[in-house]
């Protein structure tokens, strides 16, 4: 495979999210009347992640990822996993190193650890085995293990992204919000008389003997609330929907329900499918929709965008090859290159549109989050061919 028809194909999905997000940026103009505004945005948003991205998750998953498939590739979860705690300690240090505002601290790290998972293998890997003298095997062999593979990394990167990218965001805008509420109640120091003084200070001794009951209660409150949150996120659709596609995808009577042209519930299937065909549209429009306020208004430092692309592009594909590769040594991984090609572009993927879900959700950052995405897939175009061939002439 030349490196032109390598550079077509690697191109052509990063080219597809930058067309459709135009389309988005131009409906969010004055020209159609804001037919993207930022209320509407926001409620698509919400219909993605209640809806839309819960079938897209479960509809793959079910229908191309079996018990035994699950048992031998047992090693990309660890993988993929690798890929958010490595690519989350980079972009600790670029936070620590830059020190920028705290609305894009939680973005930055977010942007490093969370690849998409998604639609990009879904539409890359199996566009490689198109190719006529293809280094994977015959064409519909290929293409049959590469979707495999492609499904098996959305359901797993679906709850890494829900729960450790979800709990991430959500923190991170918790601080940000609360900061800036901080800032805008705060209230002048006052002098304070001597008599005013002496007064608080006796009110303080006698209130010194509740602070142990003080202390308990709060520890109870901050026991609770985690509590609360952790089964906030254990109930959120993407992880329910992965659940489910875990249960249908491995039982094999559970699966003949609803997968096959003979399975007696097969509407139920296509309805799903019919929902989540719906995800990755939506998510790229809206997507283009938040980058023309972005474009804008966003006062992200040209720096930040270099360092990011530079660790999520670069830096950590090149870490992920290294582990791959001993994984293979150590006889951890099936006797497929294809399964080690997805696992090296498991960590050279752009960040995950999903984040920008996330961010309208909780209305913190949208317009920095889409400067990111823009700079990070307009070089991905670069990189995911950069990776594409190297990975091609090292594992054929």
């Amino acid at each position: 495979m030349g490196f032109w028809e390598l550079l077509e194909v690697a191109s052509a999905p990063v080219i597809q999210v930058l067309l459709i997000s135009a389309l988005g940026a131009f409906l969010a103009t004055d020209y159609c009347n804001n037919l993207l505004s930022a209320d509407f945005r926001k409620s698509l948003n919400k219909i993605v992640f209640i809806a839309f991205t819960p079938s897209l998750i479960f509809a793959s998953f079910a229908k191309s990822v079996s018990l035994d498939d699950m048992i031998l590739w047992w090693f990309m979860p660890v993988n993929i996993g690798l890929t958010f705690l490595i690519g989350g300690i980079l972009g600790w240090i670029i936070v620590k190193l830059l020190k920028p505002n705290l609305k894009v601290e939680g973005l930055i790290i977010a942007s490093c650890s969370t690849g998409n998972l998604g639609n990009l293998p879904v539409v890359i890997i199996p566009a490689i085995c198109d190719q006529k003298g293809g280094p994977f095997g015959t064409r519909d062999e290929c293409r049959n293990r590469a979707l495999s593979y492609a499904s098996f990394s959305l359901a797993i990167g679906g709850i890494f992204i829900w729960t450790y990218t979800y709990q991430l965001v959500r923190n991170r805008s918790m601080r940000y919000k609360a900061f800036e509420a901080a800032e805008i109640l705060k209230i002048p120091n006052i002098d304070l008389d001597a008599n005013a003084e002496t007064h608080l200070l006796k009110g303080n001794d006698n209130e010194n003997t509740n602070i142990g009951d003080s202390e308990n209660q709060i520890v109870r409150f901050h026991v609770i609330e985690t509590l609360s949150q952790i089964l906030q996120e254990l109930m959120s659709p993407p992880t329910i929907a992965t659940f489910f596609g875990f249960l249908f995808g491995g039982v094999k009577w559970l699966r003949n329900l609803i997968i096959g042209h003979n399975a007696p519930l097969k509407v139920i299937q296509d309805s799903i499918e019919m929902l989540g065909d719906g995800t990755i549209p939506c998510i790229t429009i809206l997507l283009g929709g938040n980058l023309t306020q972005g474009m804008r208004s966003s006062s992200i430092q040209p720096l930040i965008l270099i360092c990011v692309s530079i660790a999520r592009l670069f830096l950590l594909p090149a870490i992920g090859f290294f582990v791959v590769k001993a994984a293979s040594n150590f006889g951890f991984l099936p006797v497929d290159p294809l399964f080690q090609y997805v696992l090296v572009m498991q960590y050279a993927l752009p960040p995950a549109m999903n984040i920008s879900t996330m961010v309208q959700l909780f209305d913190v950052g949208t317009e920095e989050f889409s400067v990111i995405l823009l700079w990070t897939y307009s070089a991905a175009t670069i990189a995911l061919t950069l990776w594409s061939t190297f990975l091609i002439w090292a594992l054929s």
